[in-house]
């Protein structure tokens, strides 16, 4: 708390608390945002900050809307014990979805269903962590994010982090790891194979989209929420950045290791954007 109390003192910004902004509308040259309360600000630039994993993601899967369990994404996942001795299918290939699989291994009998097979990789390769490799080789900085964009797919699936641990729990079938389910009716879920068995509760791990509602107005967003932007300057509103999106530049733009960058990256041309529509006046005016 004392940390964060210091950096809003060295920021000497106008920082508002358990305020929310509804959404962002234009008005000529400002960007209004229509706050809790109907309260507004105006400003020249607008800065999206909220990342890139607030809204939890629930993909369609076959027949889940039919399901008479219990469903809860791993955001709201906390302890195995409210599972004990049910069966459990926990979908997803990524490290939270193998990490909950094998916790909850230990207290229920639990699938791991995934479209593609497990990829893992060492934890800590020559024994450094593998977060202090993406830093000192350069990997974390590429700004390949722009790239990943262009794919118009799925972003790449990170591999799992494994000390050893996931991979054996997985030969050892604590949890088994099947194709996805076909279908669902009721309680009873249909494999590949056809077999069919009573389930318990569906546990989706399948990640997270950011949240940017509020930014729909402004025409900012794709159809399914992700905002359209080129390096963290959006491609359709001038004068609206982000930072902390999910490869925004690169591989850390996510994570605290790259967010400066990118607020590097986007700020000064932000300020330029702002002076270029608006002048500062010059001093004898302004007197």
């Amino acid at each position: 708390m004392d940390y964060l109390q210091r950096y809003a003192d060295r920021l000497d910004a106008d920082i508002r608390t358990r305020t929310r902004v509804q959404s962002v509308t234009a008005d000529g040259p400002h960007y209004i945002a229509h706050l809790t309360g109907d309260r507004t600000l105006a400003a020249r630039v607008v800065v999206a900050a909220t990342g890139g994993f607030s809204r939890p993601h629930r993909p369609a899967l076959a027949g889940l809307d039919t399901f008479t369990g219990t469903v809860l994404h791993a955001a709201d996942y906390r302890t195995p014990a409210p599972f004990a001795g049910k069966r459990v299918i926990v979908v997803g290939a990524g490290n939270s979805a193998v990490q909950i699989a094998a916790e909850l291994a230990d207290h229920a009998r639990v699938t791991l269903a995934t479209r593609d097979p497990i990829k893992f990789v060492p934890q800590r390769p020559l024994g450094r962590d593998l977060h202090f490799w993406f830093r000192v080789t350069g990997i974390d900085a590429l700004p390949i994010g722009h790239w990943v964009a262009r794919t118009k797919g799925r972003p790449p699936t990170v591999p799992v982090f494994d000390d050893g641990r996931y991979r054996a729990a997985l030969v050892a079938g604590r949890p088994d790891r099947r194709p996805m389910f076909t279908g669902i009716d009721g309680p009873t879920v249909t494999w590949p194979d056809g077999t069919r068995e009573d389930v318990e509760v569906i546990l989706p791990a399948t990640g997270y989209r950011p949240d940017l509602d509020y930014l729909a107005p402004l025409g900012a967003l794709t159809g399914d929420g992700h905002p359209l932007h080129k390096g963290g300057l959006s491609t359709t509103c001038p004068g609206v950045g982000y930072v902390g999106l999910e490869w925004q530049r690169s591989l850390s733009s996510a994570s605290l290791r790259g967010v400066g960058r990118d607020a590097a990256h986007i700020a000064p041309r932000l300020a330029a954007h702002a002076r270029t529509r608006h002048p500062r006046p010059r001093s004898s005016a302004a007197s």
